[in-house]
């Protein structure tokens, strides 16, 4: 773009729990790089002289001022030379600095986010010792009654899409930030409705993750009407164990561990799509995510529970097409979990689409600062629009 003045499309603010400063804010600054940057009262300046061009997805995390009791972040969805008129968010990028006001902490999405409990009857099997859920730095954990946030999409955008949102973790805790909420950013922007699952995990192990993700699947197409979306445009996108999660909805919909006898369960759990990033796909070794297998299974778990939830073994034509993402580098997820279940929806006869890059390391989720991946979800909307999920429903 040269020293042409840039617009940007921002799309607002989410307001953490506690203050982002000193330390904290030092670690934010090393996960994105010269992105990060202060914000202070009023006016204030996103990006670096040595960093000017935001591209699409760039994300900002700072303590809003000195003295205000949260932090915020703010994600840069459009970058280009000209402004939208229509658009009052766009905001001129005088080069190299972005200049905004703070307006609000809840104005990253269209409504201020909403929690939708999985299990308003109870939810089956709770543990006794049940201590409340621990959300920190953009993680969350020890879920014991899980729920979905909501992220509906603008009205002026709405399609009638929505997708559930299945943050990884190892089934130890969920990344709810950046493969969370940026991701419900992201597909807000494109004007799918989004929702981001807080399911149990390590403390209650197979099947109450795989219940809690059919549960919420059902739950929302249940409620389709009232939710603003279409029940026969409802998908799954998971990243690492949670890419294990959306996966395992996409095989085991019909499966009995996902039953509990609910009334719900005359609703069908199959998601329509499926969007997985370096998921972990396989319970065996060579190439198994032991941390997953041992968080899900225990860590002496039967043959059979290994292979049955080794979900390249579950696909059949009845899989729904599925968009694969991955990294040849990935040291902690080997790609052949990947590979393995692309190759088993090519046998099935299940539409797919992967993209392998060579480099880029696990967990990049919504970073933008790698060639290849941080591409994903651009190759992502291609795909939805070409499958025609992001028609507006008639």
């Amino acid at each position: 773009m040269g020293a042409q003045e840039r617009f940007v499309r921002l799309i607002g603010f989410q307001a953490r729990a506690e203050p982002l400063t000193g330390n904290g804010f030092k670690a934010v600054q090393g996960r994105l790089g010269k992105r990060a940057a202060m914000i202070t009262d009023g006016d204030f300046p996103i990006g670096t002289s040595e960093e000017p061009h935001l591209l699409n997805g760039s994300i900002a995390f700072a303590p809003v001022a000195a003295g205000m009791k949260h932090s915020a972040f703010c994600v840069i969805l459009d970058c280009a030379t000209k402004p939208t008129p229509s658009n009052s968010a766009l905001m001129k990028l005088p080069r190299p600095f972005l200049a905004l006001t703070l307006l609000s902490s809840t104005a990253l999405f269209a409504d201020e986010p909403k929690q939708i409990e999985l299990w308003p009857e109870g939810v089956p099997g709770l543990r006794a010792d049940a201590t409340p859920e621990k959300i920190e730095t953009g993680r969350a954990s020890n879920v014991h009654h899980p729920y979905l946030v909501s992220f509906p999409a603008p009205a002026d955008k709405a399609n009638g899409t929505a997708v559930i949102i299945c943050p990884g973790g190892g089934y130890m805790r969920l990344s709810i930030e950046n493969e969370g909420s940026l991701v419900a950013a992201r597909l807000n922007a494109i004007g799918v409705s989004a929702f981001v699952l807080h399911y149990r995990m390590v403390e209650y192990g197979h099947p109450a993750p795989l219940r809690d993700v059919l549960r919420a699947i059902r739950l929302v197409r249940s409620r389709a009407a009232e939710l603003g979306v279409k029940s026969d445009r409802i998908g799954v996108l998971g990243s690492s164990a949670g890419g294990h999660l959306a996966a395992s909805a996409s095989t085991l919909f019909n499966d009995t561990d996902g039953k509990t006898g609910a009334e719900l369960d005359a609703i069908s759990g199959r998601p329509d799509f499926a969007v997985l990033l370096y998921p972990v796909i396989t319970m065996k070794d060579p190439f198994v995510h032991a941390g997953s297998r041992k968080a899900l299974l225990g860590a002496s778990a039967s043959p059979e529970a290994i292979e049955h939830m080794s979900l390249e073994l579950r696909v059949t034509k009845e899989t729904p097409p599925t968009f694969l993402v991955a990294t040849e580098e990935d040291k902690t997820v080997p790609v052949e979990n990947t590979l393995m279940y692309y190759q088993a929806l090519r046998k099935a006869g299940v539409d797919a689409e992967l993209h392998v890059w060579p480099k880029g390391p696990h967990g990049f989720g919504m970073r933008n600062d790698l060639p290849g991946p941080s591409s994903w979800s651009d190759r992502c909307e291609e795909w939805l629009r070409r499958g025609g999920w992001l028609t507006a429903a008639k």
